[in-house]
């Protein structure tokens, strides 16, 4: 249970980063910001899992590392598909 608070926690903590980190205005609310740090730390996990470095749920280095370039890359991504529907409609 612990660890699925934390999680959610570290995920809020890489979005809000990536937010920070990505140039220019975002639109994303709370909850986007929240999912792409969450999408970002499983996918450092899953790096870490596979690097041997730590376990999927498990805080290490590089997948800290791995998920807030992974939600910086989220977040700009989001962001170009979000400006790019919006100017054809």
């Amino acid at each position: 249970m612990f660890d699925l608070i934390g999680f959610i926690f570290f995920g809020l903590f890489v979005g809000v980063l990536a937010r920070l980190l990505v140039p220019g205005r975002q639109s994303l609310g709370l909850l986007g910001t929240l999912g792409l740090g969450l999408v970002g730390s499983l996918i450092g996990g899953l790096v870490a899992s596979l690097l041997g470095t730590g376990d999927l749920w498990e805080l290490d280095f590089i997948g800290g590392l791995v998920a807030i370039v992974s939600a910086v890359a989220l977040v700009g991504t989001a962001e170009a598909v979000a400006g790019r529907s919006s100017t054809h409609t």
